[in-house]
């Protein structure tokens, strides 16, 4: 039998290696773990420092491009969709900035904004009911002989579409003027909770944009709101003469509706601009509108990621002096292939004076010798080079 002496001693012995473990560290080892401790915050805090001031002036950088983007775009935009119409059709959560920021371009553009057609929560709603109701709305709506295709959404989606566009053609219904039809049609899905107006969206416009949530509403394409907008852009460009969709950086992240339209494979084609909450991407929301009245559309990503590929160049600049063009450095005939590509052939004179421009050669119009390719790295994730051709969704 183990007497009480033996737990003593054990006891004592414990507390003993304790309070000598508390000594050492407190004496010997503190100068070396205290200064280990030391260096490594300081470590830390420099690191900290440097993300800090990289974040800085990329801030001051992406400041300065817009500021200059905002004192060129008179140059760029002038008249360049004159005697177009545009209606804005505005998903929930949509950025104000984004949106006034669109309107602001088009107007510089010549084209005016016939009004704005806000998407309700509910026209994103799956249940049987509201698909049920959409159904029989469109029926309800739809002009005779007209023959409605495909889901609730995207028979919906055709009846609304034809209510705010057209492609102003023989037979088509007359650019800026009002009907009863179109008046009913966005009446009936306003009194069903699918849709507010604003201004005159039913003097049919030529061209659309619709500007995306500034968050994603998930991180996976699946989203019921995602793959609804697409099939709302789709029928928005069938019916008139080219639809742009727009977001911020933001908003066109992993489960947005151009996250959407970079991972479909379904026939028909529309254009987008990721960085719609920057002057620069504003800008080229316009210019995507004049690409689509000439029949092109483009591709998602940065153009430096796909150098060599064949892709169309974008849009010209608005209306400007091309008198002493030839004299500049930045001057030559606009490339075959798609100019960022052959950045690095450019002569060291035109990269001081701020990159490779070029001139718009054609029977159209005379443009100006001053258009910029805005390097994607200037902007974040979007530039005005991101302007792309997009499969649309069904």
């Amino acid at each position: 039998m183990i007497d009480f002496r033996y737990h003593l001693v054990s006891i004592v012995a414990v507390f003993l290696a304790l309070g000598l473990g508390l000594l050492v560290g407190a004496t010997a080892l503190q100068p070396t773990a205290l200064g280990g401790l030391i260096r490594l915050s300081q470590q830390e805090r420099k690191q900290i420092d440097s993300a800090l001031a990289t974040n800085r002036q990329l801030t001051r950088q992406i400041a300065s491009n817009d500021q200059f983007a905002q004192s060129v775009a008179p140059q760029l935009l002038g008249q360049l969709l004159a005697g177009e119409r545009v209606v804005v059709v505005e998903a929930p959560g949509a950025s104000g900035q984004v949106v006034s920021g669109v309107d602001q371009a088009l107007g510089q553009s010549g084209a005016p904004v016939s009004g704005h057609v806000q998407l309700q929560n509910k026209f994103f709603d799956t249940s049987p009911s509201t698909e049920q109701q959409l159904s029989q709305l469109a029926q309800q709506f739809a002009p005779p002989g007209a023959s409605l295709h495909g889901s609730p959404v995207a028979q919906a989606s055709q009846v609304i579409a034809g209510a705010i566009l057209t492609k102003d053609g023989p037979g088509q219904p007359v650019a800026g003027q009002r009907d009863a039809g179109s008046v009913a049609v966005l009446s009936g899905f306003g009194a069903g909770g699918f849709l507010n107006v604003t201004g005159h969206p039913d003097a049919r416009a030529t061209l659309a944009v619709v500007i995306l949530p500034d968050t994603p509403p998930s991180t996976g394409i699946s989203d019921p709101q995602s793959q609804r907008l697409v099939t709302f852009a789709q029928q928005l460009n069938l019916t008139g003469q080219g639809t742009v969709v727009a977001a911020s950086v933001a908003g066109s992240g992993p489960g947005s509706a151009i996250d959407v339209m970079r991972n479909g494979s379904r026939a028909g084609h529309l254009s987008s601009v990721d960085n719609a909450d920057h002057a620069v991407g504003q800008i080229v929301v316009a210019q995507a509108l004049y690409g689509q009245l000439r029949g092109v559309s483009g591709r998602p990503g940065p153009a430096t990621q796909r150098c060599g590929a064949d892709r169309p160049a974008g849009p010209p600049p608005g209306p400007g002096p091309t008198t002493g063009a030839r004299r500049s450095p930045c001057w030559r005939a606009r490339p075959r292939r798609w100019a960022p590509c052959w950045h690095r052939h450019w002569p060291p004179a035109c990269h001081r004076a701020g990159g490779p421009r070029w001139r718009q050669r054609g029977p159209v119009r005379q443009r100006s010798a001053a258009m910029t390719i805005w390097p994607a790295a200037a902007t974040g994730a979007g530039s005005a080079a991101t302007w792309g051709r997009w499969p649309a969704a069904r």
